[in-house]
């Protein structure tokens, strides 16, 4: 991988893992288009994914803080709900993570028919959320629950998690700046926990991609994500998902043609 590629992909991780386009499904027309295999690059893989989750912790420091001074209060509070609410969300992809990891990997090989396929049921969510929005009313235990269920299946490479989480949350009726909060959160559980098992499970002993290569992974995927985490916090408020809708069609049927 030389510099050129680590930027660009870096800027595809930090851009599309925040906006309801699939990381996932970008990341595999990208490898396909420029004939990299990012699988091999074990280290880079941890690093842009390590950056994501620094631009959502440097984006939501001050949310974090609260929640995290709330539980050390030990007692029940407002922050210790929402707490339970995102370790409630993280079931579904846990069980799936447990019991589906290998076909969820194969899943993984660069099947630009399938990954167009995916892409136009995010657009198909994305749309009925914007023409179908539910009463606004608070995220419940029950609502956390069923956007687990979603982040669950975004898993599918062309399926977009925020898309899928944040459409799935206006669909059931809640609050458009809670579920966009909401939604960056409750990620941050299942992708730390990833990368650790990443980590342990991974030959560390091997490093195939140079630090210059890294470091600019990093950075753009840090500075990429922390354009576009802030960006959707907006675009949501502002009932914009509706162009991000068309662009996962356009794009799905780019891939199906291309597959």
């Amino acid at each position: 991988m030389n510099w050129f590629e680590a930027l660009v992909l870096g800027l595809i991780q930090g851009l599309t893992e925040f906006l309801p386009v699939s990381s996932s499904g970008h990341l595999e027309i990208a490898k396909s288009l420029f004939g990299v295999n990012t699988d091999t690059s074990f280290y880079f893989t941890i690093v842009v994914h390590g950056a994501t989750v620094l631009s959502t912790i440097v984006v939501f420091w001050k949310e974090i803080l609260k929640l995290i001074t709330g539980l050390f209060k030990f007692k029940q509070n407002e922050e210790i709900s929402y707490i339970f609410k995102i370790l409630l969300s993280v079931i579904p992809v846990l069980i799936v993570g447990i019991l589906l990891k290998d076909p969820i990997e194969s899943l993984f090989n660069g099947n630009l028919l399938f990954v167009g396929l995916m892409l136009l049921v995010t657009s198909l969510l994305l749309a009925l959320a914007h023409f179908l929005q539910g009463r606004a009313k608070s995220i419940g235990y029950r609502d956390a629950f069923i956007i687990g269920i979603a982040q669950a299946i975004a898993v599918i490479p062309g399926i977009s998690r925020s898309g899928f989480t944040i459409a799935t949350g206006l669909l059931i009726g809640n609050k458009k700046d809670e579920i966009a909060r909401f939604s960056f959160l409750m990620v941050l559980i299942p992708v730390i926990g990833a990368n650790i098992l990443e980590m342990i499970s991974g030959d560390l002993s091997v490093n195939s991609t140079g630090f210059g290569i890294l470091a600019i992974g990093f950075l753009a995927a840090f500075i990429s994500g922390y354009v576009a985490c802030r960006w959707m916090i907006s675009l949501v408020r502002r009932s914009k998902l509706i162009w991000f809708s068309v662009y996962c069609a356009i794009i799905g049927l780019l891939s199906i043609i291309l597959g």
